[in-house]
């Protein structure tokens, strides 16, 4: 099992950036795939987007394709999401997740941080 933990999130105007962190413990994060979802008030956590354990395949939802980029460092045990072009519907509450895998997935997810506050006021 990794704990993790994210950090990053805020409260930005439409159109704007941010770049959210995800710090791994634990001595397995190399051999993790790692992917970023989301949470709305009210909604279904959903997939965001996930990068595979050494980072040479990403993998995005339709709604953040071309605005999102997720990225890692394995030397220090973290995953990235940097946001541009933010819009009011990306507010939510951002959780990474890890799980065991080679490629890039959207379900399967077993270990979860505590999530950060992303808002975005139009």
């Amino acid at each position: 099992q990794v704990q993790l933990a994210e950090s990053g999130g805020g409260l930005v105007q439409a159109g704007g950036s941010l770049r959210l962190s995800c710090a791994a413990s634990g001595r397995t994060f190399s051999s993790l795939s790692m992917g970023w979802f989301r949470q709305a008030p009210g909604a279904l956590r959903e997939f965001v987007a996930s990068i595979s354990a050494n980072g040479g395949s990403t993998y995005y939802a339709d709604s953040v394709k071309g605005r999102f980029t997720i990225s890692r460092d394995n030397a220090k045990n973290t995953v990235y999401l940097q946001m541009n072009s933010l819009k009011a519907e990306d507010t939510a509450v951002y959780y990474c997740g890890g799980r065991f895998g080679l490629g890039v997935y959207k379900i399967g997810y077993r270990d979860w941080g505590q999530g950060t506050q992303v808002t975005v006021s139009s």
